[in-house]
């Protein structure tokens, strides 16, 4: 089984793009804090996430800087040869996110019952949960 569940802050405005037939693709990355901190200093690392679709284009319309986001996903190996040479990286594919904060923490986001108001203008096969 191939699942990570990873929860932390958002380092940057996601990234959002669209392929050459028209699929968007989320890049974005989180700041996870490390359960254990040495000599009182915080530590965190850093991860990189892509997602595609409609969970792509949910995340570059709800997803900021600075919010605290909750994502499972799968570790992928890619890996290239390029001048002769094999390169191999992991990369994380989101399968789902999810808002991770509740509204003392994030005052201008309007919660209702634990979970996150969406405004009415949305459609519902605009959402990726359908």
């Amino acid at each position: 089984m191939n699942l990570l569940v990873h929860m932390g802050r958002l380092t940057q405005e996601p990234e959002v793009r669209y392929s050459t037939d028209g699929k968007a693709v989320a890049k974005l990355s989180l700041a996870i804090n490390r359960k254990y901190k040495q000599e009182g200093q915080a530590d965190a690392d850093f991860f990189n996430y892509v997602a595609f679709g409609k969970t792509a284009e949910f995340i570059g319309k709800y997803f900021h800087k600075g919010m605290k986001a909750l994502i499972t996903g799968e570790l992928r190996n890619n890996h290239y040869e390029k001048d002769g040479v094999k390169h191999y990286s992991e990369q994380v594919i989101i399968n789902t996110i999810e808002f991770a904060e509740s509204k003392q923490t994030n005052p201008a986001a309007t919660v209702n019952q634990g979970f996150m108001n969406i405004p009415d203008n949305v459609e519902d096969e605009g959402l990726p949960f359908n």
